[in-house]
Parts: C-alpha cells; sequence; structure tokens
C-alpha cells in the first residue's frame, strides 16, 4: 500500500524547532506542518530502507527502525498502519522512480530503433538506466538496490509486490525483445529475461561474494564495470538460446 498521508500534529515524540533567544540574533523560520511531516516521513522511510535492506521485512521490527530516526514507536504507527504498510512504502517510493525512467528510456530507443531494435540496445536501454541510479546517487538508492534483491527473492509475497510496480516496464522491454528475435520462441524470450534480472538482483545485492572470488579484483559495489558488461553478455545468452534451428 502506498504510505499513508497524514497531517504533522504536535506530538511529545519530536521537539519543537528551537529559537535563538540572544539579542539580536536572527529567528529561525518556522517550518509548516506540511514540511515537517515530509522531513519526518523521509527520514523513516531512509531508516526503514537501510534495515529491511540488510534484514528482510521479519528480521527489523518497527520500535528498530524509530531507534534508527531517534523517536517513539508510536510516531510509526501515526505515519504507518503496520510493519508491512511501512515496507511496501519504502517500496513504493522508489519504484515509480525507476520504472518511469526505464519506460522513458525503452520508448526512446524503440524510437531511435526505427522497427530495428537490437536485443543489445534494448537490454542497454532497460539495465543501464537503472544502473546509472545506482552510480550516480548516494547510498539510500544502493539500499534501495538491495532491498529490491531482498523482495524479488521472497516467493511468500515478493512476486506480488514485483508484479504490482514493476510489470508494465518490464513487459514493455519484453515486447522490443520480441521485435528484435522475430524468430525466437517466446519462451525462450521470458526466460532470457528471467535470467537478466536474476544477475541483476544478484548484483544489486551486493553480497561481497565476487570479492571474495576475485581476490579483490572485483567490487560487488563497482557498478560501472557492471554496466560496462551486462547488457552485452545477456545479449549473447538471447542470441545463443534464441538462434532458429536448422532443419536436419
Amino acid at each position: 500500500m502506498p504510505q499513508t498521508e497524514l497531517g504533522w500534529n504536535e506530538t511529545p515524540f519530536l521537539q519543537a524547532d528551537s529559537m535563538s533567544k540572544a539579542r539580536g540574533s536572527v529567528k529561525r523560520v518556522r517550518r509548516t506542518k506540511a514540511e515537517q511531516r515530509a522531513e519526518t516521513t523521509e527520514q523513516i522511510l531512509d531508516a526503514a530502507e537501510s534495515l529491511f535492506s540488510k534484514h528482510g521485512l521479519y528480521g527489523v521490527t518497527l520500535r528498530d527502525v524509530a531507534q534508527k530516526v531517534g523517536v517513539h514507536t508510536s510516531l510509526l504507527h501515526y505515519y504507518f498502519k503496520d510493519k508491512t504498510d511501512l515496507f511496501e512504502s519504502v517500496l513504493a517510493r522508489r519504484a515509480g522512480v525507476t520504472s518511469d525512467r526505464r519506460m522513458k528510456a525503452l520508448e526512446r530507443y524503440e524510437k531511435e530503433a526505427a522497427g530495428k531494435p537490437t536485443v543489445e540496445g534494448a537490454l542497454h536501454a532497460f539495465l543501464d538506466t537503472d544502473l546509472d541510479l545506482y552510480i550516480s546517487s548516494g547510498e539510500g538508492w544502493k539500499n534501495y538496490g538491495k532491498f529490491g534483491a531482498q523482495i524479488s527473492n521472497t516467493p511468500e509475497w515478493g512476486g506480488d509486490m514485483m508484479v504490482r510496480y514493476f510489470d508494465p516496464v518490464v513487459l514493455r522491454l519484453v515486447k522490443i525483445l520480441k521485435q528484435a528475435l522475430p524468430h525466437c520462441a517466446e519462451e525462450d524470450i521470458f526466460w532470457g529475461y528471467h535470467f537478466v534480472t536474476g544477475a541483476l538482483m544478484l548484483t544489486l545485492a551486493r553480497t561481497g561474494r565476487i570479492d571474495q572470488l576475485s581476490g579483490g579484483l572485483c567490487k560487488s559495489d563497482d557498478f560501472p564495470a557492471v554496466r560496462a558488461r551486462l547488457a552485452k553478455f545477456m545479449a549473447a545468452g538471447f542470441l545463443s538460446i534464441c538462434e532458429k534451428k536448422k532443419s536436419p
């Protein structure tokens, strides 16, 4: 569920803005209730995102989130119905951003391709647009990437969330891939996407596994290195499994 839109109430949980009492000092501009509400919501979502990305839904309590923010647990109930509502609000906050960016990138690529898209071109539009966020943005986006990896690998409820927030842009990619591979079996295209998203989620999880295996040669958070390789590698896989079989 999207996060609940609530007004700010004067509560004992957060102190009001302090006013300077020194003579001649400039008084601090008092924030509006809407600004206070927005700031507190962001603080809660940031804290929850960080914790959920490491421990998942069941490994985090509302008390954990409240302690990280530095507020009373009751305040979280004022903003969010329960932990599940908070969890999905964390997803919804950035899901719209990444899906919108990807959809626009795919639309631009489809227009530029003028009816002749390539597998690698479509994958670059889909993958690079997302990876650019993790390259250029702060730790919050990287936490969101780990958070998304948690969701995508949780059979109990993760699939439903992915359907609600990401299916339209994924199906747009599949549509372009079908144009690029007109002789490919539809099931192979869907399997190909499955392998692509699996590799992406493992990358976003930043488990440190590749760091250990490579003796430090590769780094889990080296998103530029991933961007330079992932689309090309996956395009070769698509072309391989979709190769038109010759008649005996």
